[in-house]
């Protein structure tokens, strides 16, 4: 049967529902020699912020089973490099751009939306409320639902560009982040960030990463994000949500799209397979014709709550 594997995510028509997750694909110049840039449901970018970041001391990765513990600290060339070199890269390389920002205040956010805002290129925006990996905890500002809204206010305020807020597990309550964020404009979601965790040497009885602790991603913390995700979506029907946590096969990424995800994000799945992006979008249209659907909007309602 023929697949149609085209979505809409917030009003942008994305060619497939896999999109590259924030800051496993770089910029997109790193993977131009692997994959048609092009041909990707979206490249979602590394964290930008308005002033360079250099990121946090090394080591700032260590292999854990089934996934990996990372503190790069937001490391990124600053918007203005950014507009100026990868954008204009990817741009050029017909990628469908979707904008990762990160700031201290709800005012640097506000910003860096208002200086993107109308950049050839970008076609949504993610505001990255909820990175792990950060010096000072008060950045994370998913930990709170009014903290969150004011900084998805003041994006909006900005842009007339989609925006998608990026949220944590590592809460008490996420549907009340998430409504919180969708009431202050959010017109998506992703879901989720990194896990907070921390590894050991045992043998040098020290942290594995300088940061001490880190970001957990990869397999390990997929069935939290499929949980995550099918919260919200029952929660908040008609949301759009990116799914994203642990995606390194078709089935992977069918999980998400059964319990409510419009689309997907491969991200550590691309440090191992530089084209995980595209094998995941091939390996889901086989499941969806063997499932005899015809488009990735189909799966929410094959899906069934109870065993």
């Amino acid at each position: 049967m023929t697949v149609d594997l085209s979505v809409d995510l917030c009003g942008v028509r994305l060619r497939t529902p896999v999109l590259a997750a924030s800051g496993c694909f770089g910029f997109g110049r790193e993977m131009a020699g692997w994959v048609d840039l092009a041909a990707l449901g979206g490249i979602v970018t590394k964290s930008v912020s308005l002033e360079p970041r250099r990121g946090r001391p090394t080591p700032r990765m260590a292999e854990t089973p089934s996934g990996m513990l990372n503190a790069i600290g937001l490391q990124n060339p600053g918007v203005e490099a950014f507009c100026a070199g990868d954008l204009k890269f990817l741009a050029g390389a017909g990628a469908t751009v979707v904008a990762s920002l990160v700031g201290r205040t709800p005012g640097e956010f506000g910003r860096l939306a208002e200086r993107l805002d109308g950049e050839p290129g970008v076609a949504l925006v993610e505001v990255n409320l909820s990175c792990p990996n950060v010096e000072h905890r008060g950045e994370v500002f998913a930990t709170d639902p009014a903290a969150a809204a004011e900084v998805v206010q003041a994006v909006k305020r900005a842009t007339s560009t989609p925006v998608l807020a990026k949220l944590t597990a590592d809460v008490t309550d996420l549907v009340a982040v998430a409504r919180a964020v969708v009431d202050a404009g959010a017109d998506g979601l992703t879901l989720i960030n990194t896990l907070l965790g921390m590894a050991v040497d045992t043998g040098r009885r020290r942290p594995r990463l300088a940061a001490v602790t880190g970001g957990l991603s990869g397999p390990a913390i997929r069935p939290v994000a499929v949980r995550c995700v099918w919260q919200v979506a029952q929660a908040l029907p008609g949301v759009p949500i990116v799914g994203t946590g642990g995606v390194v096969t078709g089935e992977d990424a069918a999980e998400f799209l059964l319990v409510g995800a419009t689309a997907v994000a491969v991200g550590t799945g691309s440090f191992i397979n530089p084209r995980a992006v595209v094998e995941v979008a091939d390996g889901l249209e086989r499941y969806l014709a063997d499932q005899g659907a015809g488009s990735p909007a189909e799966l929410p309602a094959l899906f069934k709550a109870e065993r």
